[in-house]
């Protein structure tokens, strides 16, 4: 507790304090600095700017759990874009409320319908939702919200970038006018504005200045894996580079202590640097890893703040961190005295979006790679051991190890002996059955976040499935199998692709506009209505509209080919 001051000052209570502290919390980021005491103290409703994994989820939800109390009615609702973030968001909820009997429950499409609804009918405090299940449930008469005390509307320009504009607007007409609310946003386009203005009326604005951040001499790259398999990546890395001296990175304080366990039960030198250590072991942990006593040192951003080590071979952001500003700060440490070096950053399928922030904030490419396979390992120590048996022999060995191989050689094959030798000191790093295998076959990033785009052109054009694909790809270079769902109207289409593909292809288009608008941009609410009365009209001619799909789009050899 004694580390918790910050949040205490916050005017956060003992209960929630004790929450934080089991869960390794050690100091606020500074949205939760300014939004916990407004919530906490004001009345104002608030609009917060603040970029996506800066801890705005513990923003809003420590001081709404700090003020709620359970009665088995819905009392607050979180609207956000994408069902993984409903269930990181309620997860979250769930697991900082001191509270056990205040129920958080997700809402979201692509579950059981039924199953959500026997949640509702007994009792839920707090809904984390996104737009569409949200309305279904008003709609069906099953969820009421019309006795709010929190309306939070999380990553709002991401919202209106999807097109859920007018669904925000229908919620919130079914909503009591004595709530508080709070938007969330990482930009403040001038549609959330109006719509602050129209519901909340005055509000309080808080927001966080970024920085520009750069990093220059370290190579970024990331790995897609599950969380249970980032342990073993981890190792993999280690035993991989030739001479491994790095930090690796986690959230709290009881993750670095766990890690720092299950490397130490496979024989790695690591030592731990959280807030918890007294300041005797911290300066004895930094200078056994300064003088590479120990080479692995596993730590939390805010201890490992303000120390003076250079030429890391690597950093490993074992957890992606909550800020951009802490992902310079940590991979910053390597790269340094002219020296290049490595950071590597473990994604989970949940977490894709948060790096494609990160990227965007940076201003850098973090490329995709391949986690070690066991036989790269294996390869590894291999050539390794016939380097060191080599320097072993250019030494010379001493007689009694000469008298010991000659009694072994008396009566049986030499490669045998060498064998046996082998087995019996190595068995564990060179049989492939003592490695856990990595399954990444059921990871697909890109699929775990889309943004929505509208064309304008559409069959009056004569434009098809086919070339719009292929007009996007010849214009942008983003390759065809990124754009999907391609839906070709009589006077425009819409196609999506993943986020960082369609950031790409926005800024290409915004730069060569025809005339005042440019020809692809992100699809808002208006755009998403006019498709619906679009669909549900007939043209001039009496015939039924047909929206043409395209649900994996054809390479550019193959649609060259069909050319032909």
């Amino acid at each position: 507790m004694k580390n918790l001051e910050e949040f205490k000052e916050l005017g956060l209570g003992e209960k929630i304090l004790k929450t934080l502290s089991k869960k390794g919390y050690e100091a606020p980021t500074p949205i939760q600095k300014i939004t916990i005491p407004a919530l906490l103290n004001g009345e104002k409703n608030i609009i917060g700017q603040a970029q996506t994994g800066t801890g705005k989820t513990a923003a809003y939800a420590l001081p709404i759990l700090e003020r709620m109390e359970t009665n088995g009615n819905v009392q607050a609702i979180v609207l956000v874009p994408t069902r993984e973030l409903a269930l990181q968001v309620a997860e979250e909820m769930n697991s900082l409320s001191p509270n056990k009997k205040l129920k958080v429950a997700p809402v979201y499409g692509g579950q059981s319908v039924e199953f959500q609804m026997r949640q509702l009918k007994h009792g839920v405090d707090i809904i984390v939702g996104t737009p569409g299940r949200v309305i279904d449930f008003i709609n069906r008469k099953i969820l009421k919200i019309n006795n709010l005390k929190f309306f939070i509307l999380d990553e709002a320009d991401e919202m209106l970038n999807m097109g859920f504009i007018d669904d925000i607007e229908l919620i919130l007409s079914n909503t009591n006018e004595d709530k508080r609310m709070l938007f969330f946003s990482a930009t403040m386009p001038n549609e959330i504005l109006k719509i602050a203005e129209k519901y909340m009326g005055t509000y309080e604005k808080l927001a966080i200045k970024t920085k520009e951040l750069t990093v220059d001499l370290t190579e970024q790259i990331y790995f897609e894996v599950h969380e249970r398999d980032k342990f073993e990546a981890l190792c993999r890395i280690i035993d991989l580079a030739e001479d491994f001296y790095g930090i690796v990175f986690c959230r709290t304080k009881n993750d670095v202590n766990e890690l720092v366990g299950k490397l130490n039960d496979r024989s790695y030198g690591a030592e731990v640097l959280h807030g918890d250590i007294t300041q005797s072991n911290r300066e004895t942990t930094l200078r056994r890893f300064k003088s590479k006593k120990i080479n692995v040192l596993v730590a939390t951003d805010v201890a490992a703040r303000g120390i003076d080590i250079i030429n890391l071979s690597h950093v490993i952001n074992y957890s992606i961190p909550q800020e951009a500003e802490s992902y310079v700060h940590r991979i910053g440490r390597t790269g340094r005295a002219g020296k290049e070096g490595i950071a590597i950053t473990f994604i989970t399928p949940q977490e894709y979006r948060r790096l494609l922030q990160i990227q965007r904030v940076v201003k850098t490419e973090i490329r995709r790679e391949n986690v070690p396979g066991v036989r790269d390992v294996i390869e590894v120590k291999k050539a390794r051991l016939l380097d060191e048996i080599n320097q072993i022999l250019e030494i010379g060995i001493s007689e009694s190890y000469e008298k010991i191989a000659s009694e072994l050689l008396k009566d049986k094959d030499a490669v045998a002996i060498v064998g046996a030798l082998l087995k019996h000191s190595y068995e564990n790093v060179l049989d492939e059955k003592n490695y856990t295998e990595i399954n990444t076959n059921s990871i697909h990033l890109e699929d775990s976040g889309k943004v929505r785009l509208f064309v304008a052109l559409g069959r009056k054009q004569e434009m098809t499935p086919k070339k719009l694909v292929e007009l996007v790809t010849e214009k942008t270079g983003v390759e065809s199998r990124h754009i999907k769902n391609a839906e070709v109207y009589e006077n425009f289409s819409f196609i999506s692709v993943p986020f960082l593909e369609a950031e790409a292809i926005v800024d290409v288009f915004k730069k060569n506009r025809r005339g005042g608008k440019p020809l692809i941009e992100k699809a808002k609410g208006r755009m998403k209505e006019k498709a619906k009365d679009n669909y549900n009209s007939k043209p001039k001619d009496g015939s039924n509209l047909k929206i043409a799909k395209i649900k994996e789009p054809r390479s550019k050899s193959e649609m060259a080919g069909s050319k032909k």
